[in-house]
């Protein structure tokens, strides 16, 4: 029996990104542990039922604290040396780089990263960086070239990302392969009614200022100023990343009337309310929000960025604007408030390209096929 190992820095996200890839694999006969830092009982729970073994190790998520890293590596290598498998799979920045030098300390016998995005430090902060995240940008690329120098294979959800780690030495392109996305349950996610009436944007994400959501509050201004009756709903909750907004300032935008915020609560119900989804984001992977959102029958409308752009064909299943720009984004808003038919027409040619692009079925193949190989 094959035995694979997937390092994670959060249990719900095992749930949420990797659940269906978790259930194939395990049906499959591969037998299946899940790394994570921050199960409880409901999670071990749910692992369990998707027929993997949760594992518990030790990692702070956020900053760089080398006695604390250091350590959470050591702490990696003696759990894989345990568990013994024949594969490591490893996503997201810390879990991805310690994960795979861990594998590789070991001796693991393969070795496969997943580049979910390029992360804070490559997102343009829109001016000179300054030096501070200078430096953590060097310091988080001397670690990538490291660890990715020990992966066999290495896998990017959009060609920008492929294309920049490439050209900057943090990966070989003899290993390096692009899946477009994680995918979506079509069966899960299906079309919802569409929803016009009032007309309501949603915008999913954790909260930090690179997916756009000062912007978006920008844009909300604007749209009511016009037409007071239109709703802006914002899902998600406060992030330690050192791009999070914090509570007063989300909280600020609420008491104004410009934003509802239910916090971090199940997308399904909210994107079935909803008539068109928005993510502003500077930066993306491919996102997993924005493929439900089309799943469902949902136009988008996003930024012309990498990740994002791959999920909107422009003018057939939403908008693509240009990223930090509350006008531009307003406006893409008001062409849905001045034409509601957009919202129906838009809708169905996103679930057309969530059918073609984004079937989690045969995305799972495609990964499966690079895990085990």
């Amino acid at each position: 029996m094959t035995s694979l190992a997937i390092v994670s820095h959060h249990a719900v996200d095992l749930l949420r990104f990797r659940g269906s890839l978790i259930r194939d694999l395990a049906v499959s006969g591969v037998r299946v542990r899940c790394l994570a830092p921050d199960y409880d009982a409901s999670t071990r729970a749910a692992l369990a039922a998707l027929g993997a073994e949760p594992v518990d190790y030790r990692l702070q998520r956020t900053g760089m604290n080398p006695v604390r890293d250091l350590a959470a590596i050591a702490g990696l290598v003696r759990i894989l040396r345990r568990l013994a498998p024949d594969v490591v799979f490893a996503f997201s920045t810390k879990p991805m780089v310690y994960g795979t030098l861990a594998a590789w300390l070991a001796g693991v016998p393969r070795r496969v990263a997943m580049v979910e995005g390029a992360g804070y430090v490559f997102t343009s902060s829109g001016g000179r960086p300054g030096w501070r995240r200078r430096a953590l940008r060097f310091a988080v690329e001397a670690l990538y070239r490291v660890a990715l120098g020990r992966a066999h294979r290495v896998v990017f959800l959009n060609p920008d990302d492929r294309r920049e780690f490439i050209e900057r030495g943090l990966a070989a392109s003899a290993k390096s392969v692009l899946l477009g996305g994680i995918g979506v349950d079509l069966q899960a996610w299906r079309v919802a009614p569409p929803v016009t009436e009032p007309m309501s944007f949603l915008l999913v994400g954790r909260l930090l200022r690179e997916k756009g959501i000062v912007e978006y509050a920008a844009a909300a201004r604007r749209v009511k100023a016009r037409h007071p009756q239109v709703r802006f709903i914002l899902l998600g909750g406060l992030d330690s990343n050192p791009g999070g907004l914090d509570r007063p300032q989300v909280q600020a935008w609420v008491d104004e009337g410009l934003l509802e915020w239910p916090g971090h609560v199940p997308v399904q119900p909210w994107m079935a309310r909803a008539s068109v989804f928005v993510l502003p984001s500077y930066r993306e992977g491919v996102p997993l929000s924005t493929q439900e959102a089309m799943a469902m029958g949902r136009p988008v409308i996003t930024t012309d960025v990498p990740g994002c752009r791959e999920t909107v064909q422009d003018g057939l299943n939403g908008y693509l604007v240009p990223a930090r720009d509350a006008d531009a984004l307003a406006g893409a808003m008001l062409r849905f408030v001045d034409d509601p038919g957009r919202v129906v027409s838009m809708g169905s040619a996103s679930r057309r390209l969530a059918e073609i692009c984004f079937d989690v079925r045969k995305i799972n193949q495609k990964l499966t096929a690079w895990l085990l190989a």
